[in-house]
């Protein structure tokens, strides 16, 4: 499958509902789940699927994300033809940065063109999931499909939020809508839609040719599931590959999350909390991989006020320090400190992050490099959150990378 398939990566996304998360770096490299970044999903996901052939495409404020990927995932061999290479817009068929998901890869055609692939898999660098490509891949060959659209179940109540597609009883695709207002349903299942996961495998000779001819159309917005998904399916075998059977090595927990909301993001980090997560992480065949410096292990200790350290159902990652403070239902990723008598709960606290002694943390998200100063209270009164911070739709008050508190804090 190595030689035969190449990987395409769309990373570049800005992210902008996920703003300030996404303010200093793309879509993709947010943290996530205590230790990981966002994409470190769809790469474990072809890492273990035996993809080995990977372009990551890269734009928005990519720093972040390209250290990322040299840090944790310099794990192939160049010599066996394995690859994870950073691809920035390089202007190669015009003066303008990426136009769209199918334009994306249309300007880095002669990359494919190189290669000896018959086969691409296209996947999204920002989604939450588990999945083994293999399966899909050979549901392909197969069917000798042109191409190959990734499909979950849902109730057709919520399917309007997706690209819905309309399948018979074969799965060949006879319709896409996006985001329609009267979603089709699944044959003989009059209550469920099958919706568009953003996981495409093409052979190789459609792609060129479709991408060919989106390029030169001048109505086209060069978005798959806009354009190219829907000028295919009169031309060409499109079949949809439901996520969450029983084949493939992942245990099939079937959980797919697009975490482009703060709302979203917060969501799928305490689904992780759960007494039976929904995702499972702990799979000891399929980890999830990431960057991980040498740090000493998390501990609890006593204050010297004789105030204990303690967390309940948090996730508590290497380098933590509860020195007299709590942690409940709470993520807390790598040098997190939280200091006498400081309280959090429900909140996501991302690397380097201090809470001095008697502050209160509640229903928050606080980015890097933040020291949170002492008697802070923040997530109990909306009114005096809002004055100085951005809160979600859901009322999660989120804190911006390196914020400085001032000296004297007047919203105590």
């Amino acid at each position: 499958m190595k030689d035969e398939t190449m990987t395409v990566i769309l990373a570049g996304g800005e992210g902008k509902r996920l703003s300030p998360l996404t303010d200093n770096r793309a879509k993709p490299a947010v943290p996530f789940g205590g230790k990981y970044r966002i994409i470190d999903f769809t790469l474990t996901n072809c890492l273990h699927s035996g993809l080995r052939q990977i372009l990551v495409l890269t734009q928005y404020k990519s720093h972040s994300l390209q250290k990322h990927l040299r840090d944790g995932w310099s794990v192939f061999n160049p010599e066996l033809g394995e690859y994870i290479t950073a691809v920035p817009p390089q202007m190669r068929t015009g003066a303008s940065w990426y136009q769209g998901t199918a334009d994306a890869i249309y300007q880095n055609l002669y990359l494919l063109s190189r290669s000896s692939a018959k086969y691409v898999v296209v996947l999204s660098g920002d989604h939450i999931y588990r999945m083994d490509y293999a399966p899909m891949l050979k549901h392909h060959k197969e069917t000798q499909a042109g191409l190959t659209v990734a499909c979950m179940e849902v109730p057709r109540e919520d399917a309007g939020a997706f690209g819905v597609m309309e399948v018979n009883t074969q799965n060949q695709v006879i319709a896409f809508q996006e985001k329609p207002e009267q979603p089709a349903c699944i044959p003989n299942k009059p209550q469920s839609s099958l919706v568009s996961m953003g996981i495409y495998i093409f052979s190789m000779d459609t792609l060129v040719e479709v991408l060919e001819r989106d390029a030169i159309n001048a109505q086209s917005s060069h978005d798959f599931g806009n354009d190219i998904i829907p000028g295919l399916i009169d031309s060409e075998r499109v079949y949809a590959y439901q996520f969450g059977g029983a084949e493939g090595r992942v245990s099939q927990d079937a959980y797919w999350r697009d975490v482009g909301t703060l709302d979203a993001f917060y969501q799928a980090n305490m689904d992780l909390l759960a007494v039976q997560p929904p995702l499972d992480i702990y799979q000891p065949d399929w980890p999830i991989r990431t960057y991980e410096p040498q740090l000493p292990p998390a501990r609890t200790v006593s204050s010297a006020t004789g105030n204990e350290g303690i967390f309940i159902n948090s996730m508590i990652s290497d380098g933590v320090v509860i020195a007299g403070g709590s942690a409940q239902n709470s993520v807390l990723f790598p040098r997190v400190s939280v200091n006498n008598a400081a309280v959090v709960i429900n909140s996501i606290l991302f690397e380097g992050v201090t809470v001095e002694e008697d502050a209160h943390l509640e229903n928050c998200i606080v980015d890097k490099h933040v020291t949170i100063p002492a008697g802070t209270v923040i997530g109990v009164n909306k009114k005096q959150d809002a004055a100085r911070f951005q809160i979600s739709e859901q009322g999660v008050v989120v804190i911006p990378s390196s914020y400085q508190f001032p000296e004297v804090d007047q919203l105590k």
